[in-house]
């Protein structure tokens, strides 16, 4: 007698398996949130809040409608918190941790699924990698939560229970690059607080390495000679982002009364600094952006669309992507048919996925910037920060979500659950199975530009 096939037989391809299970979650978090216990004021949150809600937490975006320390009750954030965990790990990830834990073994099927979330380059080191991705995650997590409670609790006088409450949570959401604070300012308070700013950075850009990445680091952090091409174009893409996205904002926001123009010299370096690291997809922020220059709005879009590392809790295109077709549009200029990145060759379809990733990105906001401004009041320059913003699960806003219309927040929870799950991977789960053409046409070269 004929087994029924299971869950993950219903589908071919892994992409739909991740896709699907993204879904499920979100909902599952909309129901919770949508329940009367989950609001301070105990009545029920609308279906659209408690949706935004949920689906900017498990695509660890941070963009909310409503205030998340006032609205929400301590159920309601908790499972803020829940959901992003779960986001920020993967649905792959923790599915494969349970069938480890319950079944003692992984199947062939659960290893192809686990590592299309995972990244990992082979399917034998999935049942290792996920276990060092959730085991790092959590010390990751313990260990910014010691911090922040520590300063919480000495440095600004919170009480033990709420110290530790205020501590675990927002490590959870810095290592998940969720950017969810429990203040109404965010963390503008901290704004010249090097504890409280410089954990939560560094949790941030640790979690949006990548785990592949950070694991590497970890093995060979004293041969950067023997990285492999990920690493390195990870490490040194981010440091320029990082480093140069300082220095713009110290230019431009000097003397911005509103932003840094009123705090000391070491403030300054420290708020560019985390301003410059929030953009990496975590939403943070220690500076009023409402406040903010044209023209540190069109930085932080940038810095917004690139995003962090691959397979690791960032969203945006990846610095990977970005580093990579630096390399690709570098070797054509000089004329390379190869494109060369650390004395190794670029395989064809990694240039095909790296310029598809971008252009079909490009688009999604190009679009939706289009949308937003049909539906609202407000200028280019905010419409077009909300959308990368939501796109690359950031969750950093000038301060008019709460204000765009109802069509456009479905817009948002849109591009924030594409944004999370990647355009290529959304795409692929849409397909039934890969075709593969069988015969080849003859060339004929197009005149370019």
């Amino acid at each position: 007698m004929r087994r029924a096939p299971g869950i993950l037989n219903r589908f071919q391809h892994p992409a739909q398996v991740i896709v699907v299970g993204f879904a499920t979650v979100v909902l599952l978090g909309t129901g919770l949130l949508a329940s009367p216990i989950a609001t301070e004021s105990g009545q029920a949150a609308g279906l659209l809040t408690a949706l935004f809600t949920s689906t900017s937490a498990v695509c660890v975006t941070g963009l909310v409608v409503v205030d998340t320390g006032t609205h929400w009750s301590a159920f309601g954030e908790w499972v803020i918190a829940g959901l992003i965990q779960v986001g920020g790990l993967g649905i792959m990830t923790l599915a494969t941790l349970f069938t480890i834990l319950v079944a003692g073994r992984l199947g062939l099927r659960a290893r192809i699924f686990a590592q299309a979330e995972t990244k990992t380059l082979s399917m034998a080191d999935v049942r290792h990698v996920v276990r060092k991705v959730v085991v790092f995650s959590l010390v990751c997590e313990a260990a910014a939560a010691v911090v922040l409670t520590g300063r919480f609790l000495l440095g600004h006088g919170e009480p033990f229970g709420r110290a530790v409450y205020l501590g675990v949570f927002h490590a959870v959401s810095a290592f998940n690059n969720a950017g969810f604070a429990l203040w109404p300012d965010n963390l503008m308070r901290f704004v010249a607080d090097p504890w409280i700013c410089l954990t939560i950075a560094a949790a941030v850009i640790v979690g949006g390495l990548g785990f592949p990445v950070v694991f590497e680091l970890l093995r060979a952090w004293r041969r950067p000679g023997r990285w492999s091409v990920l690493t390195r174009v990870t490490v040194g893409v981010t440091l320029i982002l990082l480093v140069g996205g300082t220095l713009v904002f110290l230019a431009t926001e000097w003397d911005n009364p509103r932003t840094l123009g009123a705090l000391d010299d070491q403030a300054k370096v420290l708020a560019a600094f985390f301003t410059a690291v929030m953009p990496r997809t975590a939403g943070f922020n220690s500076l009023d952006l409402a406040g903010m220059y044209p023209t540190s709005w069109l930085a932080t879009d940038l810095l917004m669309f690139i995003g962090g590392g691959s397979a690791g809790t960032a969203g945006g295109i990846k610095v990977t992507t970005f580093g990579l077709l630096a390399f690709v549009i570098w070797a054509e200029l000089r004329g390379e048919r190869e494109v060369i990145v650390g004395h190794r060759s670029l395989p064809q379809s990694t240039q095909r996925q790296a310029i598809s990733i971008s252009l079909i990105s490009v688009a999604l906001v190009a679009v939706s910037t289009y949308a937003l401004l049909a539906l609202t009041p407000h200028s280019l320059d905010q419409v077009l920060f909300e959308a990368v913003s939501a796109f690359g699960t950031v969750g950093l806003s000038t301060g008019v979500t709460a204000d765009i219309a109802p069509a456009g927040q479905v817009l948002l929870v849109l591009l924030m659950f594409i944004g999370r799950t990647g355009p290529l991977t959304l795409g692929s789960a849409l397909a039934l199975k890969d075709r593969t053409r069988r015969f080849q046409l003859p060339e004929e070269r197009v005149i370019v530009g």
